[in-house]
């Protein structure tokens, strides 16, 4: 993400994501976007590229994320990023799986993971600890945490017995919040 990405808000089942992006190419998702009390400009939406795809996800989370992106970070990184999105949807992997096949450690691997900029299109969330979980976006027990799990309940990885088991629910379709361009 650089100050020339136009960004916004948008709500989803997992509440408020932060969008970037330049013209159709997706830069980052923030997990937790700052709070604002700015007004969205009129006129200013996300591509509809990057909407459709994210709506399409929220409705069937195996159809395919097919957007450009721009994932700036190290080498290893990109590696780590490029193995993620062959993770097929409803499969999770271990960090020290992903560590043995680059030849590397899970917590390097966990580091490039928490250093994702497009969780959920890059599916840093199909990545789990040993023994359970793990973390999710630098989290291990808050929010991004409930995130983490809600994907995958989501992809149908885990399931609840009842609602109140996933702290997430629900919502409408994605509503735009404020969007800047700079």
């Amino acid at each position: 993400m650089t100050s020339d990405d136009a960004q916004c808000l948008i709500e989803t089942p997992l509440g408020w994501l932060g969008l970037h992006w330049r013209g159709d190419v997706l830069t980052g998702i923030d997990l937790d976007p700052p709070p604002t009390h700015h007004p969205p400009p009129s006129g200013c939406e996300p591509p509809p590229s990057i909407t459709r795809r994210l709506e399409a996800y929220f409705s069937a989370p195996d159809t395919p994320f097919d957007l450009p992106l721009e994932l700036n970070g190290t080498r290893f990184q990109q590696r780590v990023w490029a193995l993620l999105r062959t993770i097929p949807v409803g499969q999770t992997c271990t960090y020290g799986e992903i560590a043995r096949e680059l030849g590397s450690a899970a917590r390097a691997v966990g580091q490039a993971c928490r250093a994702n900029p497009c969780p959920i299109v890059v599916p840093c969330h199909r990545v789990v600890g040993r023994h359970g979980l793990g973390g999710f976006a630098g989290d291990r027990t808050g929010r991004r945490l409930a995130i983490k799990r809600w994907l995958l309940e989501h992809e149908g990885v885990l399931r609840y017995s009842t609602p109140t088991d996933s702290t997430l629910g629900p919502t409408p379709a994605l509503k735009t919040g404020w969007t800047t361009e700079h």
